[in-house]
């Protein structure tokens, strides 16, 4: 397994030494994934943190209806996890699944906790991963709240440039909050003026 990609995401925050990257690395897990393949269901326990090394997943729940709304896309780079769920060993409200075929690294929570105590640094990178998240939640709210959908379009398209073309625009409507047709004809107006 290469995790090459996952410690030049973590050197963004924290200098690891080669004794401290062994550590990590020797608590790390690889899978690869299937289109439409679950890491986690709605009920189950988030046990794991996710990184993504290739593919893309997403995280949505399914509204009493049976429609899905996405939070969060997982492409090449990103973590991806039931945060409430890891943090307090409650059943997940989120589901997590891949959109394509996919390659995650994994580390289980009884694994980080640990990592807190044997190289102390993760913390650190804990912490700026949540405020990171923290902030990237709170403006989404506030667009979904404030901004009209074509806005909140632009802002999806700013943030996961690389998802434009690949991805369904079902996915991309259920992350901005307008239905597949609702999405559709407002492009279409758009490209027509």
């Amino acid at each position: 397994m290469d995790i090459t990609l996952l410690l030049n995401n973590i050197a963004r925050y924290i200098d690891l030494n080669k004794e401290e990257q062994d550590r990590f690395a020797s608590l790390l897990h690889h899978k690869k994934l299937k289109r439409k393949q679950f890491i986690l269901e709605e009920g189950e326990i988030n046990t794991k943190s996710t990184f993504v090394t290739s593919g893309c997943l997403r995280s949505y729940i399914v509204d009493k209806n049976g429609i899905e709304h996405v939070l969060q896309f997982a492409p090449r780079e990103w973590w991806i996890v039931d945060m409430r769920s890891f943090i307090t060993g409650s059943p997940a409200r989120l589901n997590i699944d891949a959109l394509e075929e996919s390659e995650i690294i994994y580390i289980n929570k009884t694994d980080f906790d640990n990592l807190y105590i044997t190289v102390p640094k993760f913390e650190r990178f804990s912490r700026i991963l949540g405020q990171n998240s923290l902030a990237a939640y709170q403006y989404r709210q506030i667009d979904n709240i404030a901004l009209p959908a074509m806005e909140r379009y632009k802002h999806f398209c700013q943030l996961y440039p690389s998802l434009i073309k690949s991805l369904p625009q079902k996915q991309v409507a259920s992350y901005i909050g307008v239905t597949p047709e609702f999405l559709s004809k407002m492009l279409n107006t758009t490209l027509i003026k």
